[in-house]
């Protein structure tokens, strides 16, 4: 159950991320910056089609490295995890869960990014540092959800120390 959730959080942050980039691209000006000096002057200069393709990049590598795992669980295709999280096992819906959810996270992270950029680089519509509390939300999911993957693991290990 927990497996289904987190899958259908997944493909949610996919779309998430697809229209805030899409979106966000169309209104960014040709030259983005990701960041001010004190006088309010644009500091590191990319185009935005470096940025747009940049973040697909990104995007692509996270989402290839982060399913890699659940992939070869689900497909069968790696022995020692077909071995260690059985079809029924409680703990297999944990892990397939925990893998999709941490992909979903972390495209929402790309999507608060992309967000990001633009109010840094669009001072008419907000200023940048009504956002800066997402710097530290997000390192707080990923910490919350690693431990999350340790407890999972610590599970797991009872587990088969109780059946030897």
């Amino acid at each position: 159950m927990y497996y289904r959730f987190g899958k259908a959080f997944y493909f949610l942050s996919i779309l998430f991320f697809i229209f805030y980039l899409l979106y966000f691209y169309s209104a960014m000006p040709d030259q983005i910056s990701f960041s001010q000096s004190q006088s309010g002057e644009m500091i590191e200069k990319i185009s935005r089609g470096m940025f747009f393709y940049g973040m697909i990049a990104v995007f692509v590598l996270f989402n290839a490295i982060i399913l890699l795992p659940p992939k070869l669980l689900e497909t069968k295709n790696h022995r020692g995890l077909v071995r260690l999280f059985p079809v029924g096992d409680k703990f297999r819906d944990y892990y397939l869960g925990w893998f999709y959810s941490f992909g979903g996270i972390l495209n929402v992270s790309l999507a608060l990014l992309i967000f990001y950029t633009h109010a840094v680089n669009n001072q008419d519509d907000a200023a940048p540092q009504q956002f800066d509390f997402l710097f530290y939300i997000i390192p707080t999911l990923f910490v919350i959800w690693v431990i999350g993957l340790f407890a999972i693991m610590v599970g797991k290990f009872k587990q088969v120390q109780k059946k030897l």
